[in-house]
């Protein structure tokens, strides 16, 4: 037999069969008005989704005095149980954790968390629920979709912080730990780093966003994040978010629909 062995193109086929198994499990594990969707993606969605689970999770604020752990309590685990299930592909073995589970079932202590973070979870969870489709790259890792949002063709484009600013439904993100020095300019990297991304839900007031983020004080929490007079991120100043540095802002496509429709630009848009 001329061409590729047998041996060789029957492993080609089982591959491509366990690709087809992997991306229809992407599909039918997904309730229908997000699959197909029935609306179109947008700012708005993913805005009301990220308040839901916020109220869900008793709206907390930080910094948060208490020393409630929300992510293991009954009502509370199951849900991020949903976000893990459904932010994430089924075949990836992380989807299967829970708020306090390990994918065989198994309670993790509570000092193990950070090993269980779920804060890019949540995030994949709000964008496929809003209907992002084959636009957003869900994953467990915050890192994997900011450098994806540096090419073209998806639902979010990466920003610079210093000269964007943020619409509701755009994600900010940050280094985090031994990361938190990365800036715009170092991007892409490799390998991993460690990052977080929070989803802005509005202007706060005259110097403030209102950002809603998963696995902040062991819950979904709501925090406010300086701005500047002309609607930039601040680099450093008071409050909950002092002294943060930001990577970069995603911003969501959708709202360019939306300025192009009122005349609305931001500031950093106007060239």
């Amino acid at each position: 037999m001329r061409g590729r062995p047998i041996a060789a193109v029957l492993l080609t086929a089982a591959c491509a069969a366990v690709l087809l198994m992997a991306a229809c499990a992407a599909d039918t594990h997904l309730p229908p008005f997000a699959r197909l969707p029935y609306e179109p993606f947008s700012a708005k969605a993913v805005v009301a989704i990220a308040l839901r689970e916020w109220r869900a999770f008793g709206s907390l604020t930080d910094p948060d005095a208490s020393t409630r752990k929300p992510e293991r309590e009954e009502g509370l685990w199951q849900r991020i149980g949903e976000y893990w299930w459904l932010g994430l592909d089924p075949l990836d073995r992380d989807a299967a954790w829970t708020g306090k589970h390990d994918a065989r079932g198994r309670i993790f202590p509570p000092e193990r968390d950070e090993a269980f973070a779920w804060s890019a979870a949540f995030i994949s969870y709000v964008m496929r629920i809003a209907g992002a489709g084959a636009g957003f790259p869900y994953s467990a890792s915050h890192d994997v979709y900011i450098r994806a949002a540096l090419r073209p063709g998806l639902l979010i484009a990466a920003e610079r912080p210093e000269t964007y600013a943020p619409r509701p439904g755009d994600l900010i993100c940050a280094g985090r730990e031994e990361d938190a020095g990365l800036r715009f300019d170092d991007l892409p990297t490799t390998p991993a780093f460690k990052g977080h991304c929070d989803i802005v839900i509005s202007v706060a007031g005259p110097d403030s966003f209102a950002v809603v983020g998963g696995n902040v004080a062991d819950g979904v929490t709501m925090r406010q994040v300086p701005m500047m007079p002309d609607g930039r991120l601040a680099s450093s100043g008071q409050g909950q978010m002092a002294g943060q540095g930001w990577l970069a802002v995603l911003r969501l496509r959708s709202n360019d629909l939306i300025s192009a429709a009122t005349g609305d630009h931001p500031p950093s848009s106007r060239r």
